[in-house]
């Protein structure tokens, strides 16, 4: 079986989008509030899918995304705590309801209803019941709900240890995402989601964290950003602040997508990074949705990529391409 560990519900009804429109509309007060939450029937979900994720499973030969609700469109820097818990709670239906239709092709993943300045314990009530009354194996956590203007505390503050401590109790891993950018230095897809990434391994490798929750873990998507690519300059660093090495300080607790859009980008990530931390996954109908006019495929299909790796035994390959997933996720349970 083939698990892809990140997509995102990026081909939801108007509907949803209209509903959400209509909320942030009425955060200045000059406009009424959306009314109850958009009636998207069944037949509309499934032929929001059909075209897209489905087809793509089907043509790219992968059997099983776990799914989560479009990151952009989280945005916790928009209105308030209230703001984020309505439109948190809608996306999570909305994800329930795909994987409910379509139970060995997707497994939900849960947005969280972070803002700027509120406590990460305000997203507990909502974690609970994703995954224990809804059936979510995940969730997608953002280090910066402001927005790209960095304003809460490092993800290793205690400020956020309840959070870890409901996550560890249901033995959930989080994925470290951020949302859209309004800081005009920073491009969403191109800076930002990377700059995420990097820092969160940064902020990972200067703490202590794991020796709290020895369980707790991350998966850092697009490859880990800058990671692999600087992986020297982080050993060098954590050898320099009298650091255990990396593979002991950290890779028993963050692990790696493989959201990386070219064949020497993915042969870096194999060569550099463990195996046993890498997690096969595409995003595909995500940032990057074209066909590469170097080899006439799409730059999401990684697949190709991972089939193609030099020097990747069977075993290996079978490891990124579930055995891994399975183990971070172990609430995950496919259909017989």
């Amino acid at each position: 079986m083939i698990i892809d560990c990140h997509g995102h519900y990026t081909t939801a009804p108007k509907a949803l989008e209209g509903w959400r429109a209509a909320q942030v509309k009425a955060l200045d007060g000059r406009s009424p509030p959306p009314g109850p939450h958009p009636a998207m029937t069944d037949d509309e979900l499934r032929e929001s899918l059909e075209k897209s994720q489905l087809r793509l499973q089907r043509e790219r030969g992968t059997d099983l995304t776990l799914f989560s609700p479009r990151a952009m469109a989280m945005s916790h820097h928009l209105g308030d705590a209230r703001t984020s818990e309505d439109w948190t709670r809608l996306c999570n239906d909305t994800i329930h309801r795909v994987c409910t239709l379509y139970p060995r092709n997707f497994a939900p993943v849960c947005q969280l209803p972070q803002s700027p300045g509120v406590a990460p314990a305000n997203c507990i009530p909502e974690l609970v019941r994703c995954v224990e009354e809804l059936g979510f194996v995940g969730c997608n956590l953002n280090p910066d709900p402001s927005g790209g203007h960095w304003k809460d505390p490092p993800l290793t503050d205690r400020w956020w240890y309840p959070l870890y401590e409901k996550m560890v109790e249901l033995d959930v891993p989080a994925m470290v995402h951020v949302s859209a950018s309004c800081n005009p230095c920073f491009h969403a897809t191109g800076a930002h989601y990377i700059n995420g990434d990097t820092t969160a391994f940064m902020q990972f490798l200067t703490s202590t964290l794991f020796k709290d929750f020895p369980t707790l873990r991350f998966v850092i998507p697009h490859g880990g950003g800058a990671v692999p690519y600087h992986w020297g300059r982080y050993r060098g660093m954590a050898l320099d602040m009298k650091l255990p090495p990396l593979t002991e300080h950290l890779l028993g607790n963050v692990f790696f997508d493989t959201c990386v859009y070219h064949q020497p980008g993915i042969d870096l990530l194999l060569e550099v990074i463990p195996v046993e931390n890498i997690l096969f996954a595409s995003e595909m109908v995500g940032a990057v949705r074209g066909v590469d006019p170097d080899t006439g495929f799409h730059f999401d299909d990684t697949k190709r990529y991972i089939d193609r790796a030099p020097g990747l035994s069977d075993t290996d390959r079978a490891r990124i391409y579930e055995g891994n997933a399975r183990r971070v996720y172990p609430r995950l349970k496919l259909p017989a």
